[in-house]
C-alpha cells in the first residue's frame, strides 16, 4: 500500500510507489469480477474550474469500485470564500473517506490537505496534474511495455501537466525532453528536482526551442493547449508566440513514421493540434483518456486501503 495519506505531487512518490499504482491500474482495467471495492465509502468531489474527464473518470471510478460520490461545484464549495481552506477540511473530513480536489493555486491544495484528516488527490492545480501523468506512463508502458530507451518529447507550454510529466518519467527511467517558446520553459525548480531523479535511474531530461530538433527519434509526442483555464486573456497574443509549435503533418515530418501522438485534452483543434493528426491511427489521446479512469480507481483503492479509519 502507498506509505503516505495523500497524493499532491509526483516528486515524493517512490518509484515503487509508482509501480504499485501502475501495477493495480492494469489489474483494474482487465478486473471484470470486481474483485476491487470500496463499498460503503465516499469520495468528495470538489472543482473550482471545469472538468469533463477528470470529474467523470473519478466519479464512474468510484461508482465501479462499490463507493458513492459527492460533488461539489465551484459555486458550492467558494474555497476561502464561504469559509476558510482550513474549517472546510476539517468539515468534510467528517463526512468523507477521500476527496479529489481541483484548485486555481496549488498552495490551496496543499492547505487544505494539510487540515484534512483523509486523503486527499491533487485533480489539477496551476502547478501540477498527477493524475494525468500517471496514466500517460501508464499508456507509454502499455504500449511499449517498457520504459528504458523510450523517448518522450513534449511540444508546447510549460505548463502544470509538463511539471507533472517531469516527475512522472524520471521516476521511472523514461526519457524525456520537451520544446518551450523562450520565456515558456517549465520551472526551474521542478526541472532540478526532475533532473536529480533522472540521473539516479540513468534517464534523460532535455530542453530545446527548435520542436523539430526536439522530435526527432521520439517514440512519443505530447502537447497540451496553449493557454490554460487562467490564461484565457493570454490567447491572441499566445497564437503568435506558438504558431510554430503546432503538431501538424509537417512537423511530423521530422519524427519517426511509427511515432504516437498524445495530449491530455481538451485539445483547441486546429491550435496546438490539427485534426489531421488528431484523428491519425498514431493518435492514442483517447486511450490516454480511457485510462485516467483505471489510474484514479488504483489511486483511490490504495490511498483509502493505506489511510484506515
Amino acid at each position: 500500500m502507498l506509505k503516505r495519506k495523500d497524493l499532491i505531487s509526483l516528486d515524493v512518490l517512490s518509484k515503487k510507489e509508482i509501480d504499485e499504482i501502475l501495477s493495480l491500474s492494469r489489474k483494474l482495467k482487465k478486473d471484470k469480477k470486481n474483485n476491487y471495492k470500496l463499498k460503503g465509502k465516499t469520495l468528495g468531489l470538489i472543482f473550482e474550474k471545469p472538468s469533463n474527464r477528470t470529474r467523470v473518470s473519478f466519479w464512474a471510478g468510484m461508482v465501479q469500485l462499490e463507493g458513492q460520490c459527492i460533488y461539489l461545484s465551484p459555486a458550492e464549495i467558494q474555497l476561502g470564500k464561504r469559509e476558510s481552506v482550513k474549517d472546510a477540511a476539517k468539515v468534510l473530513s467528517r463526512y468523507l473517506d477521500v476527496i479529489a480536489a481541483r484548485t486555481f493555486s496549488h498552495e490551496t491544495l496543499v492547505e487544505f490537505a494539510q487540515h484534512s484528516s483523509i486523503p486527499v488527490i491533487n485533480a489539477l492545480t496551476d502547478q501540477f496534474h498527477p493524475c494525468q501523468a500517471l496514466a500517460d506512463i501508464f499508456t507509454i508502458y502499455e504500449k511499449k511495455k517498457k520504459f528504458k530507451g523510450v523517448k518522450l518529447v513534449y511540444v508546447g507550454d510549460g505548463n502544470n501537466v509538463l511539471h507533472s510529466l517531469l516527475y512522472a518519467a524520471s521516476k521511472v527511467g523514461l526519457d524525456i525532453a520537451y520544446a518551450t517558446p523562450k520565456g515558456y520553459e517549465p520551472d526551474k525548480k521542478v526541472l532540478k528536482t526532475a533532473s536529480g531523479f533522472a540521473k539516479k535511474m540513468g534517464s534523460m531530461i532535455k530542453g530545446y526551442t527548435n520542436p523539430k530538433e526536439a522530435i526527432k527519434n521520439a517514440d512519443f509526442i505530447y502537447t497540451d493547449v496553449w493557454a490554460s483555464m487562467h490564461q484565457e486573456k493570454e490567447l491572441t497574443k499566445r497564437k503568435k508566440i506558438f504558431k510554430d509549435y503546432q503538431i501538424n503533418s509537417v512537423l511530423l515530418k521530422a519524427a519517426k513514421k511509427n511515432t504516437l501522438i498524445m495530449h491530455c485534452l481538451p485539445a483547441k483543434r486546429g491550435l496546438e493540434i490539427t485534426d489531421e493528426v488528431m484523428d491519425a491511427k498514431q493518435s492514442i489521446v483517447f486511450d490516454q483518456a480511457e485510462n485516467r479512469l483505471h489510474v484514479e480507481k488504483a489511486i483511490l483503492y490504495l490511498l483509502i486501503k493505506a489511510n484506515k479509519k
